[in-house]
């Protein structure tokens, strides 16, 4: 489903950050645009910084769950430094996703910007018609231990037929006897 990413500028608050650029809401099915000024709203811009696809996987329906359990639910978007210098900020949006997993992985590696934006209904109903489908909820299955063999040789560690340097099992004790021999 394409996707429009909206993008509000806000002044800063310090003389280091002098604007805060934020990714605030999603347009569905909107047409390809590229940091087009919406709207003014007091001190604040709000552009269509750019179209990408929202695409879902089924291998990642779980996190969908997930995403679409939260109190709001909220897709993800990237944002990564501007190396081309196109977009006004300093910042591109890079990538859009429902998986609050990928977007943990993102925001671990420290290169990414990575904001959650509230769905929109119907966005959100896509993508529960989709969970629905898709999702098998996978039984528990306990882990049996695997039983300890107690007669296993530990290929001569401690066995007093093999002569070592060093070795952690024995005791001084042991080396004794071993002298006497």
């Amino acid at each position: 489903m394409p996707v429009g990413i909206i993008v509000a500028k806000h002044p800063g608050v310090t003389r280091w950050a002098t604007e805060i650029w934020k990714p605030c809401g999603l347009l569905p099915g909107a047409e390809i645009a590229h940091w087009v000024e919406l709207r003014t709203e007091g001190s604040a811009i709000l552009y269509h910084a750019r179209t990408l696809d929202l695409s879902l996987y089924r291998s990642d329906v779980e996190a969908y769950k997930v995403a679409l359990s939260m109190d709001t639910p909220s897709a993800f978007v990237i944002m990564d430094e501007d190396e081309t210098g196109d977009s006004p900020g300093g910042w591109q949006v890079t990538d859009v996703t429902l998986s609050p997993y990928e977007a943990q992985d993102l925001l671990d590696s420290g290169f990414s910007l990575v904001e959650p934006v509230p769905i929109p209904p119907v966005i959100v109903s896509w993508a529960q018609q989709f969970v629905d489908h898709h999702f098998k909820e996978e039984p528990f299955k306990k882990r049996k231990r695997d039983r300890l063999d107690v007669e296993q040789i530990d290929d001569g560690i401690g066995d007093p037929r093999i002569s070592q340097v060093s070795d952690v099992y024995f005791s001084p004790a042991s080396l004794r006897k071993r002298k006497k021999h």
